[in-house]
């Protein structure tokens, strides 16, 4: 039988019992803890998480039930394969241990082969629930600010798919402006590079504002504030986004092109802002799933990134993301009622004119 890596946790107040199978796992390469109450294994879970419990059903104090049904209660341990230890004549105990939640059980007395084979299989189902969270947490990496991951991660419960809701937030599109006239007549890869750096760059002000990476769109941009996980200060958070991206993000992208194809005329970028409620969550279907962010405000947002090449500025956000802001910028400027396509009324803008580092 192949050999397994792991680390085990022997919950059982036979003394006896525990050198039997901590030598048994021990001839198989696993590290063993063991504890002989029920009170000392919940704190050892606590302190270094095995890869599999074993767990007696009988003990004084806190006993194997109970243990069982607060590992399985709470999310950060639940996913943990708990092998119940138990009498062969003791069904009734079996049948409520499977019923909490208990992975398999070991029939007393031990026999080596079938200890060997349950653990093993423990191991194999803890090993695979690891690599799905990694893939998850790789997922969630990709659009999310490092420190949203693991809230994201907890809300979700480990699962790939963002649960939809109704959220206040601000939402933020940029899109380069010349690009095409840039990309003409120029190598494919010149044309890649420069886009994959751009998009970088300007991924890097997003998410170290706090905001989540949406969606690219050739080489336009759209980033949401305060989805999926809220938070009061959307506005604000958009706003440092977007002086970031059209100041020194743009700057560097500009220095970029003219240190690496020698491109002197500077490329520019317009940013709408809209603030406002969105529906957050993930859509598609079960063989690809994105995270997105729909209603009007996304739609308006759109529009209004459109606006900057009319009213040439490089920053416009609508009165209610002003409205959000816990602090009004001082340099922005107010454009009034602003005739917007494809909506009935006037959209008071505001404008930002962001000065790229000399």
């Amino acid at each position: 039988m192949q050999r397994r890596t792991g680390h085990v946790l022997v919950v059982d107040d036979d003394a006896l019992n525990r050198r039997l199978l901590t030598a048994t796992l021990a001839r198989e390469g696993i590290r063993t803890t063991t504890v002989n109450d029920g009170s000392e294994a919940l704190t050892a879970i606590k302190e270094d998480q095995p890869d599999v419990v074993l767990l007696d059903v009988e003990m004084p104090g806190v006993d194997g039930f109970e243990v069982l049904e607060r590992i399985k209660a709470d999310e950060a341990t639940r996913h943990l394969p708990v092998i119940m230890i138990s009498g062969l004549d003791d069904t009734d105990s079996v049948v409520r241990c499977l019923e909490i939640g208990a992975d398999d059980f070991l029939p007393k007395p031990f026999d080596a082969a079938i200890l060997r084979a349950r653990v093993n299989a423990g191991l194999d189902r803890k090993a695979l629930h690891d690599l799905e969270a990694e893939r998850v947490r790789d997922i969630f990496s990709r659009f999310l600010p490092e420190p949203m991951v693991d809230e994201v991660l907890a809300r979700s419960n480990g699962d790939a798919r963002i649960q939809p809701e109704l959220l206040n937030a601000t939402v933020l599109f940029g899109d380069l402006r010349g690009f095409t006239g840039f990309a003409e007549g120029r190598p494919v890869e010149e044309v890649i590079e420069a886009i994959n750096t751009y998009l970088t760059l300007m991924t890097d002000a997003v998410l170290d504002a706090g905001g989540t990476l949406v969606d690219y769109m050739g080489d336009g941009i759209m980033a949401a504030f305060g989805a999926p996980v809220p938070s009061e200060d959307h506005a604000d958070l958009a706003i440092a986004a977007a002086r970031a991206m059209a100041g020194e993000q743009l700057a560097t992208f500009n220095a970029w092109l003219t240190a690496t194809v020698g491109v002197e005329e500077r490329i520019r970028m317009g940013i709408g802002i809209h603030s406002g409620p969105v529906v957050s969550g993930s859509v598609g279907s079960p063989r690809r799933l994105e995270y997105a962010v729909i209603g009007d405000t996304t739609n308006t947002a759109s529009r209004i990134e459109s606006m900057t090449k009319e009213l040439e500025h490089a920053v416009l956000f609508s009165a209610q993301t002003r409205d959000a802001l816990r602090e009004a910028p001082g340099d922005a400027v107010s454009l009034g009622p602003v005739e917007i396509r494809g909506r009935s009324a006037a959209v008071e803008l505001w404008a930002l004119d962001v000065e790229e580092p000399a």
